[in-house]
């Protein structure tokens, strides 16, 4: 899922780049409000976080001309413009969100989260991911969540990715090269301690005992293996 970051603040947007790289996200990023639009016609992202103060051409005006070529697409405005009344005109010209600086991590990453539940169900069911099974626990993509009895397990974007190539895959050992091209990208060179660290943080979510895991087995010397 490609997000366009507009952000003129370069500490701000690389850490949004950082928190969404991290979620599973390609981000784009934008440092100006011409640059942004730019990117947005030419890379078709799938949602955008959006700075108001930026230099050329203001947040607002992006998100009006972003409306008029589509009205569907979520965007979520990042400002330390704080009154209310900004907050009111961002969301009145077509924001689904207003996250206002400073931020935690934390807030970004269930803000995002939440955006990216609502555009997976504006896709329609005939392009979502259908929920699966792995042993005891429900994975449901479109959600970015899964479930174990009334226990509800929140899931980021690459979360869900290397369960649905464990499930597709059960019983296949998946070696560590296709585990970080499916969960990373191709293009992505991850430091060589990512996966696993990933794959424990994951343990610790969905594994009754994660000292004990029994939906992601590891295989050393090669990778994982979920068998079912």
């Amino acid at each position: 899922m490609k997000v366009l970051v507009a952000e003129d603040d370069e500490n701000i947007r690389n850490g949004l780049m950082e928190v969404l790289t991290r979620e599973g996200y390609a981000p784009l990023p934008a440092r100006d409000g011409q640059e942004a639009l730019d990117l947005f016609r030419s890379e078709a992202p799938d949602f955008i976080c959006l700075d108001i103060m930026m230099p050329k051409i203001n947040g607002y005006d992006v998100c009006r001309a972003v409306r008029k070529l589509n009205p569907r697409i979520p965007i979520v405005f990042i400002s330390a413009k704080s009154e209310e009344v900004d907050k009111v005109l961002g969301l009145e010209l077509g924001g689904d969100d207003f996250i206002m600086k400073p931020f935690g991590v934390r807030e970004v990453v269930a803000r995002i989260r939440a955006v990216t539940r609502r555009a997976m169900a504006a896709r329609g069911p005939e392009t979502q991911s259908p929920p699966f099974r792995m042993l005891d626990l429900e994975v449901l993509p479109a959600e970015l969540r899964a479930r174990r009895g009334k226990q509800v397990i929140d899931l980021s974007l690459r979360d869900v990715r290397l369960l649905e190539l464990f499930h597709r895959n059960k019983g296949r050992v998946l070696d560590r090269n296709t585990l970080l091209d499916h969960g990373w990208g191709r293009d992505y060179f991850p430091n060589s301690r990512a996966l696993d660290q990933h794959i424990s943080q994951l343990r610790k979510r969905i594994e009754r005992d994660p000292k004990e895991p029994a939906i992601i087995l590891t295989v050393h010397g090669v990778g994982y293996r979920y068998d079912g």
